[in-house]
């Protein structure tokens, strides 16, 4: 979250025109809705004009990194900063990419709300190229539509500010499904479940050519066997990693940890 950004003394606080040769990023880094391209001046939403200001305690001239999503990150300088309003002038722009060689999308189950978000904000960090909430029969957590745009709203904003935190160029995409069944699948697919499952060791090779991957997690009270049938007739196939049982919200996070290495 913003609150938990690490400031680094001598890095935050940059100035242009310093003299300084070498120096490191700003640790100060941003996600903002825009087109970015050197020379352009960019206005600064209040919310994150506050954050520049009273969070991270810049001013203007400092230096600061914008990304859009879209690929790479600028460095910004900033023109105007008052209680409400911000502006940057993008001084440079880097096609840096550190995502994934391929989208690994995350199939969470619904959850208690604490651990979806959870799973948000570290899968982000991992690199996760989507997550699908879906109903599924044991899930303990339901949101009905006049809930649906409010809380997915705070979801994506745990995402972007993980994706900000992380140094991420891409936003991972977000949707809510009523059910397994309206879930869109990558080309290759796979459920966590501990029962009749291929070890983890015996698909590294299709997880290392594959151009897209969906894993599914359970909810607190895993999978039921009608949902094991929604799963097996879309494709996927049914996985362990290890021999120990783990938390729903842990679940994700450590396969897709796992993928990432073999990559």
């Amino acid at each position: 979250m913003r609150g938990q950004v690490k400031v680094l003394a001598p890095v935050c606080g940059l100035r242009r025109n310093t003299g300084m040769t070498n120096s490191p990023s700003p640790c100060c880094r941003i996600y903002l809705d825009a087109e970015l391209h050197p020379g352009q001046e960019v206005v600064i939403p209040a919310d994150q004009a506050h954050y520049l200001r009273h969070v991270m305690r810049l001013n203007s001239g400092d230096m600061l990194t914008i990304f859009n999503g879209l690929g790479g990150e600028s460095l910004a300088s900033i023109s105007g900063l008052a209680k409400t309003y911000a502006s940057c002038r993008i001084e440079s722009c880097d096609a840096v990419n550190r995502e994934l060689p391929f989208g690994v999308h995350i199939i969470q189950c619904a959850n208690k709300s604490e651990k979806i978000e959870t799973v948000l904000q570290k899968c982000t960090e991992l690199g996760a190229a989507g997550f699908q909430i879906a109903a599924s029969e044991r899930s303990q957590f339901r949101l009905p539509e006049a809930k649906r745009e409010a809380r997915l709203e705070r979801w994506q904003k745990i995402i972007i500010e993980a994706a900000e935190q992380s140094g991420r160029t891409a936003i991972p995409s977000l949707a809510y499904r009523n059910s397994l069944a309206d879930v869109q699948w990558q080309p290759q697919a796979f459920a966590l479940h501990p029962v009749a499952a291929l070890p983890f060791s015996a698909v590294r090779g299709d997880i290392a050519s594959a151009a897209g991957i969906s894993l599914a997690i359970g909810p607190e009270g895993g999978f039921s066997e009608r949902d094991l049938q929604l799963l097996r007739a879309a494709g996927c196939r049914t996985l362990s990693f290890g021999p120990r049982i783990m938390r729903t919200e842990t679940a994700a996070p450590a396969l897709l940890a796992g993928i990432a290495a073999v990559l």
